[in-house]
């Protein structure tokens, strides 16, 4: 009978998350906040509270956190973070400043202690790389000249993470400052042993788990990404900073074919994180922090802008793609939704959980409406001129005027 219980409500739950990814499609937004919402309806104090199936959610709300950096790392090589590290690093500092010193200074504000204002800094701090990826797709942006401005901001969060999890992990569990700075050395000792390992013997690594048949692909990379993220986790360092490492360490055809065949999976186990995260939030508590998450959103919406604005305007960027940089980085997410989650289990704060959840769901919404507006509505408010169209001589080759396109651009 327990065994029929579990079924029936998982099934409803991935009916019920399958149901309104669709829903998002076709209004071209952000799945993230209707799992959130649907976590809250399903947990504790809310619509129909779960039972059988919650321990099987944790479990894999677990893989979802490892699939989600896993598939993030894929997109990298250890190269190009070598490269973002050598040429925008200033960008990734104003970024960490501006946006994460709002969040630590509204946990102390609120009493909440030094612990937790680590983790509120966090969850400000990091962008969502999936959605803002997803809302650039849709805007039809991935070829203008502030994206890669974007993406470098966005690959220095990603990195600061693998330093910054092992440091909260440690915070959070109450360690000693002596085992506090084990851990954040182990930390950085795999991190740095992980990317020269791939910089130098990148293609031998990937030839040892490459193979032609998806099947055994799938099995030899996620059998590899749990391993890791399971030591990671017993030397005490996160388990998603493990599976990240992986995902750098993987490059060529191999993270090519990984990436599509681990996609489904990710999503699946990535949507039953985030209404796990929503099942252990009571809806009743978000009313009391709804008007300092949405005083939080408003400030840290702001200096996400300020953030891409002076990047984009440091890579030489024109005026109108400074704002769209500004604009496409607001949106925060899964990261935001991981760091509160860490904190939600230990216990240090009750009102951080719901806090953590109104402020994504806010800006998860938000995200997409300032990537598409923010320029336009700047350019009205600053009366932005129009350049007048430059006459330009026709081209008297193929080459020539592939050279004007580009000038023009």
């Amino acid at each position: 009978m327990h065994s029929a219980v579990f079924l029936i409500e998982f099934g409803a739950i991935i009916l019920a998350l399958g149901l309104l990814g669709r829903l998002a499609g076709r209004l071209s937004f952000s799945p993230i906040p209707l799992y959130l919402l649907a976590g809250l309806a399903f947990g504790e104090g809310g619509l129909l509270p779960l039972g059988a199936s919650e321990e099987f959610v944790e479990i894999g709300s677990e893989i979802g956190v490892i699939l989600l950096l896993l598939m993030l790392g894929l997109e990298y090589t250890a190269s190009d973070l070598v490269n973002n590290l050598k040429t925008q690093y200033p960008a990734g500092l104003v970024d960490m400043t501006f946006n994460a010193l709002p969040g630590a200074a509204a946990a102390l504000l609120m009493g909440w202690g030094p612990v937790a204002a680590v983790v509120l800094a966090g969850v400000t701090w990091i962008s969502s790389s999936g959605v803002i990826a997803k809302v650039l797709g849709d805007l039809g942006r991935l070829g203008n000249r502030e994206t890669p401005v974007i993406l470098s901001i966005l690959v220095l969060e990603d990195l600061a993470m693998a330093v910054y999890l092992p440091i909260i992990t440690a915070l959070l569990a109450g360690v000693g400052w002596a085992t506090g700075g084990l851990t954040l050395a182990i930390a950085l000792g795999a991190a740095g042993l992980v990317l020269f390992c791939a910089v130098r013997f990148g293609r031998q690594i990937s030839r040892f788990v490459s193979s032609d048949d998806p099947e055994k692909l799938l099995l030899v990379v996620l059998g590899l990404t749990i391993l890791v993220a399971g030591l990671a986790q017993q030397l005490q360092v996160s388990a998603a900073v493990g599976a990240f490492l992986v995902g750098i360490a993987l490059s060529g055809e191999v993270a090519e074919g990984a990436h599509q065949l681990l996609l489904p999976l990710r999503d699946l186990f990535a949507a039953v994180f985030f209404v796990f995260f929503g099942l252990h939030t009571d809806p009743a508590s978000i009313p009391p922090v709804l008007l300092p998450a949405l005083l939080l959103a408003v400030v840290t919406a702001c200096t996400k802008i300020f953030t891409g604005y002076w990047a984009a305007r440091r890579a030489g960027i024109s005026l109108k793609g400074r704002w769209r940089a500004g604009g496409a980085l607001v949106a925060r997410g899964e990261f935001s939704i991981v760091i509160a989650g860490l904190a939600v289990t230990s216990g240090i704060e009750p009102r951080l959980g719901p806090l953590a959840t109104a402020y994504v769901l806010i800006l998860v919404i938000v995200g997409p409406l300032t990537a598409r507006y923010t320029q336009p509505i700047a350019q009205r408010f600053f009366r932005m001129k129009t350049p007048e169209p430059v006459a330009v001589p026709a081209p008297r080759s193929a080459e020539e005027g592939a050279q004007v396109d580009e000038q023009i651009r």
